[in-house]
């Protein structure tokens, strides 16, 4: 879907999420701990939410409902400041720079901690951080144009010239998910790295590459009024969006990528002012509000605590280190 068009559904979303979080919040905010000054957090001193992408895709739009559930919750504005580049590595360096106050957060995608690392040495470490909670999954749906013709992982292999096939950035789930399914179908294919989802898609829509994996959340309108057609998604199971569509998996293919997304802070934050964010956060999870932001934007809750984050993205950079060097996938491109 374009990104106009989901600006437009999350703004809405959002004013409603606001004002039920608003009215939960009469009887007093959740805040407590600590401030650098003795007061209690965020002792009306506002607070910063980092993105390390562009303003209108997927993760700008969720940082800016994150903002407003901890506005409303703690009290105090919360704004977003977007330092897109290195898919999200320039944002997690100023991060790490930021007092450990609690006063500047980010939305990290999950491709960052398991998925660039593969791609380069200069990845930032997860393990410089605090993870104040999880957020939520986002699947990748490998998208044409019904223009091409193609409609299975069988019919690409069969296309009897080389694939080129769009991906969001290099080291990101998008490049990988395709790396992965053309190595193990050997489907002859060259990937055409863009910034972000919404240029991935206009060049899928305008026939530039054959086929670009997409978050589906991005993909999901122009799938439905036909102008994309999907070939597989790379979630484990069929998403409820796409019932008649397979997985990578079932078309047998081992490739299931997902992205996910956490709230960081610098390293160091005190524990009462953790436990702040994490008690505002938690509130919202159960906001009837937030969980159908959720369902309206195909997102899946993965409400984790910090050290089950660190625990599965760690893990998860294991698997795709294993897997993309048996098939000797190079995803710097070098």
């Amino acid at each position: 879907m374009t990104t106009n068009h989901r600006a437009r559904r999350l703004a809405t979303t959002g004013a409603g999420l606001a004002l039920a979080l608003s009215l939960a919040a009469c009887g007093g905010n959740v805040g407590g701990g600590s401030s650098a000054e003795g007061e209690e957090f965020p002792g009306g001193d506002p607070i910063t939410m980092l993105v390390g992408q562009d303003p209108g895709g997927s993760t700008d739009l969720i940082a800016r409902a994150a903002a407003d559930i901890l506005s409303d919750e703690l009290g105090v504005a919360v704004t977003v400041e977007n330092q897109p580049g290195a898919n999200g590595a320039l944002a997690a360096q100023s991060l790490a720079g930021e007092e450990p106050d609690g006063h500047t957060l980010m939305v990290y995608n999950g491709s960052l901690a398991y998925i660039t690392p593969l791609a380069t040495e200069d990845a930032p470490d997860i393990a410089d951080y605090d993870i104040v909670t999880g957020l939520s999954l986002d699947d990748y749906v490998l998208v044409t144009s019904p223009d091409s013709g193609f409609q299975t992982v069988e019919d690409l292999a069969a296309a009897g010239r080389p694939i080129t096939f769009g991906t969001t950035g290099v080291g990101t789930g998008s490049q990988l998910s395709q790396e992965l399914l053309f190595a193990q179908a050997d489907i002859d294919a060259t990937a055409v790295p863009f910034d972000g989802g919404s240029p991935t898609l206009t060049a899928v829509l305008g026939g530039q590459v054959d086929v670009g994996s997409i978050q589906l959340g991005e993909a999901i309108e122009q799938i439905e009024a036909g102008e994309l057609t999907p070939i597989v998604t790379f979630a484990e199971e069929r998403p409820s969006y796409l019932p008649d569509t397979p997985t990578a998996v079932e078309a047998g293919y081992d490739v299931p990528v997902q992205q996910s997304r956490a709230v960081f802070a610098p390293q160091g934050v005190p524990d009462d002012v953790m436990q702040t964010l994490r008690d505002a956060f938690q509130t919202a999870f159960e906001d009837e509000g937030y969980q159908q932001f959720n369902e309206d934007n195909l997102l899946t809750p993965n409400e984790l605590d910090g050290d089950e984050i660190q625990e599965r993205w760690t893990e998860n950079l294991d698997n795709y280190r294993s897997v993309v060097e048996e098939y000797g996938i190079d995803l710097g491109g070098e």
